[in-house]
């Protein structure tokens, strides 16, 4: 049967949380936060676990409140300038069986008030990683353009990230995929409505839209030596 998962509630609370960004604030109102935004991830995020497994049996949906798929509402502020306790956003991260043993691409979702979206790939990989996505890339340039620039892919996803303003060292700068090697992130994503969000659409689409990266996914797996 078609589901939804999150209201217009969501986003009002989540454009709340911006607006009023203390812990006194939160602590007052996280019934609503467990109401309207935890609670439906956490089981969009059980709804996933089958679907995902059809696309790899070896990425999880894990639907725990703690150490699962679902990033924490908190801020690590110990490191940053950013000293607010929370996101204003809602996370959750579909990961390899084998990501604590290699660095490995994940599926991801993201809601937030005006910026929904869904993809995956590689953030910030550590340089051993980088290197190995760069030199697999070179040794298989053929099956980096189907993964990046099939049809579906083109349509539907754009890479996003960041890249190196000139080539990395050792590459030239007139190889073919220069562009790609340059990327110091490998993520593709869709951008989604808020009405979308609220929608019984959200489960197949998104189930879509990472059927779409997942030729990305599995070439990063290659890269690392990962199965898919």
């Amino acid at each position: 049967m078609p589901k939804t998962y999150f209201t217009p509630d969501t986003f009002r609370f989540l454009t709340a949380l911006d607006r009023h960004n203390s812990r006194e604030w939160f602590h007052a109102h996280k019934d609503d936060y467990e109401r309207h935004v935890r609670e439906p991830f956490l089981q969009l995020i059980t709804d996933l676990q089958a679907p995902l497994a059809k696309i790899s049996a070896h990425y999880r949906a894990d639907p725990r409140k703690n150490g699962g798929s679902l990033f924490r509402i908190f801020r690590d502020t110990r490191f940053s300038n950013n000293k607010l306790p929370y996101k204003p956003w809602q996370g959750s991260r579909f990961f390899h069986e084998r990501r604590h043993e290699i660095p490995a691409p994940s599926f991801y979702l993201h809601i937030q008030p005006g910026d929904c979206f869904a993809g995956g790939g590689m953030w910030h990989p550590e340089s051993d990683a980088l290197k190995h996505i760069r030199e697999f890339i070179v040794d298989n340039p053929a099956t980096w353009k189907r993964a990046t620039q099939g049809k579906a892919f083109r349509e539907h996803l754009q890479m996003g990230g960041e890249s190196l303003s000139r080539p990395p060292r050792g590459y030239e700068a007139t190889h073919e995929l220069i562009d790609d090697l340059k990327r110091k992130d490998f993520v593709a994503s869709a951008y989604f409505t808020e009405e979308l969000a609220c929608s019984d659409e959200l489960l197949p689409w998104t189930v879509s839209t990472f059927k779409k990266v997942s030729p990305l996914i599995d070439y990063l797996c290659a890269a690392q030596e990962l199965e898919f």
